[in-house]
């Protein structure tokens, strides 16, 4: 396809997304749905006017699918109520922890046991696909920041966090295939890359969260007044904590997503503290009848804009735009006979085994009703995040032969849970929520 036709394509499918999201709505497909739909139409499934090769291509795709996981990371941390508690927290902690590694072991028993795979790369393809994806799952993850459902939190929070506790399996399966250092006993993996990596990607998102929302308060507020581009802001924070955490060896998807949580929390708190002193009697900041300055030690009557919320709207934007291209990609790649038996399989071990049994078993002891651990155990859904962990592994050395192997397994998973996951999010969540409202009335 020349670029001409690329800009009809992709221009067509914007115009068609941008009349249509009414009918969407009431229709029984999703968003994602559709852009894979035209990707099978126009790739080599049916018309083949092009064919998406993610082996060549698969620089270019790693920093594709980077930028968009980065984008709904950011896009979460902000939406997480306020304030943070460790009850509150505990379930999508243990999902994205405890639950993972399950998920990540029981992948890795399947591939070395049924799919003939070396256990180093069973690890990896545990690794790929055992997060649950920011981009694809919208339509199960929290709306807005002040969406406070139990469920869509616990999604929204896990799939924030996976993208990054998933990172050690990656290096874990890369280190069993001899394409990294694991050290003696294991020891430099344990140390660097969980122990650190984990812990420096949280500490360096948390103190950059917290900084640019005190400087952002500090400056709107007076005596200064200044006015922000809360985009850039956003964009800048994810920019600089991500090359950051990258330079200093720790996990930056994780970091991302905390510096939107301690950022989000940080502002909604300074702006507590500010009602509270109006509220114990002091006068809005007027102009000084007298002198007819404003005195800066008065809060303002109106709350201030904040950067999460100010740059969230044009991040849910560039969320959507990313979906549209690496969706219409994935279908792209896929040839009728992509679809083994399988590949098949494995997706379907992930989605009926792997995914409720971690779910049920890390959630043990927990508060959450059975009804939601159900829901969870299901929406487990699968796509750009295992793109990235795919490429990124490629991109690392990985032998031609087994890339390509873990590419067609990869994306008829990303597939599947596309179609699977879409169809019955509607009717389930529709289902789940007459049931949460028929518990709850008197």
């Amino acid at each position: 396809m020349t670029n001409a036709y690329w800009f009809a394509l992709i221009g067509g499918l914007l115009l068609v997304r941008g009349l249509t999201p009414t009918l969407l709505k009431r229709s029984p497909v999703t968003a994602a749905m559709f852009y894979l739909a035209v990707g099978l139409l126009v790739g080599p499934s049916v018309f083949n006017l092009f064919h998406f090769n993610p082996l060549k291509e698969s620089a270019l795709l790693e920093v594709l699918t980077e930028v968009a996981v980065l984008i709904s990371l950011f896009s979460a941390g902000v939406k997480m109520p306020v304030p943070f508690s460790f009850s509150r927290w505990r379930a999508p902690l243990l999902l994205a922890t405890v639950s993972m590694s399950m998920t990540v072991a029981l992948v890795a028993a399947f591939a070395f046991y049924m799919l003939d795979l070396p256990l180093g790369a069973g690890v990896l393809l545990g690794a790929i696909l055992a997060p649950t994806d920011p981009v694809l799952a919208t339509d199960v993850q929290s709306r807005h920041p002040g969406d406070r459902d139990q469920l869509r939190f616990t999604l929204t929070c896990e799939a924030g966090m996976n993208d990054g506790s998933a990172f050690p399996f990656v290096m874990l399966g890369l280190g069993m295939l001899g394409l990294h250092e694991l050290g003696d006993f294991n020891l430099r993996w344990v140390v660097v890359d969980v122990l650190w990596a984990i812990a420096g990607g949280i500490a360096i998102g948390v103190v950059a969260g917290v900084a640019l929302a005190r400087l952002g308060w500090k400056l709107r507020r007076a005596p200064h007044q200044h006015e922000l581009m809360d985009d850039f802001l956003g964009l800048g924070l994810i920019g600089v904590v991500y090359g950051l955490s990258v330079m200093l060896n720790a996990w930056g998807f994780l970091a991302v997503f905390f510096a939107a949580v301690a950022l989000r929390q940080t502002e909604l708190k300074l702006a507590k503290a500010a009602q509270h002193a109006t509220d114990e009697g002091q006068v809005p900041n007027e102009s000084d009848a007298k002198t007819g300055q404003r005195n800066p030690s008065i809060p303002d009557l109106e709350p201030l804009p904040t950067v999460s919320e100010g740059s969230l709207v044009f991040k849910e934007h560039l969320e959507r735009l990313s979906e549209v291209v690496l969706v219409l990609l994935v279908g792209g790649t896929l040839f009728l006979n992509s679809w083994s038996w399988e590949a098949v399989g494995v997706a379907l071990f992930l989605f009926l085994v792997a995914r409720p049994v971690s779910v049920l078993l890390g959630l043990l002891g927990t508060r959450t009703t059975w009804p939601v651990r159900g829901m969870i155990g299901w929406f487990g859904v699968r796509g750009i995040g295992s793109l990235y962990y795919l490429m990124y592994a490629i991109q690392h050395g990985l032998p031609e032969p087994l890339a390509l192997h873990l590419i067609q397994l990869t994306l008829v998973v990303v597939t599947l849970s596309i179609l699977l996951h879409g169809i019955s999010v509607k009717p389930l969540m529709g289902h789940f929520w007459k049931r949460q409202a028929h518990r709850s009335s008197p």
